[in-house]
């Protein structure tokens, strides 16, 4: 049974940063995804980047594209987003998720392609 834990959010003013950790209780599918998601009230979960287990080649929303960065340490089965120049629109409730083991993704930023997912951490950006 995979079980991914998030940590690390809170409360910061616009412009501020935070840094999200989502860590595994075993290693997850070695070509496979790890991905982080937002959902914000009263609308869709959305990807906001991912990274492949085997290459470390990562993916971006383009909303976040130059103030995140997702990044791994496959020794601790742990992946991070670093969120800096935070926006109010970056408020919501952000979940980490693993991609199944020999599943085959076509949209990696796609949260129908994940199959385990954590219980979410909040994030809130005041501004």
């Amino acid at each position: 049974q995979m079980v991914l834990r998030e940590s690390g959010g809170g409360s910061v003013q616009a412009g501020g940063s935070l840094r999200v950790s989502c860590e595994a209780n075993r290693p997850t599918y070695s070509r496979g995804f790890v991905g982080w998601f937002r959902q914000a009230p009263g609308k869709e979960r959305e990807g906001v980047a991912t990274i492949k287990r085997d290459d470390g080649n990562t993916s971006y929303a383009d909303s976040v594209k130059g103030r995140f960065a997702i990044t791994q340490d496959i020794s601790k089965n742990t992946v991070y987003l670093q969120m800096n120049s935070l926006k109010p629109e970056d408020t919501a409730m952000y979940y980490c998720a693993a991609t199944g083991f020999y599943r085959v993704v076509t949209d990696n930023l796609d949260p129908d392609e994940y199959t385990y997912w954590g219980q979410g951490t909040q994030v809130t950006v005041s501004s």
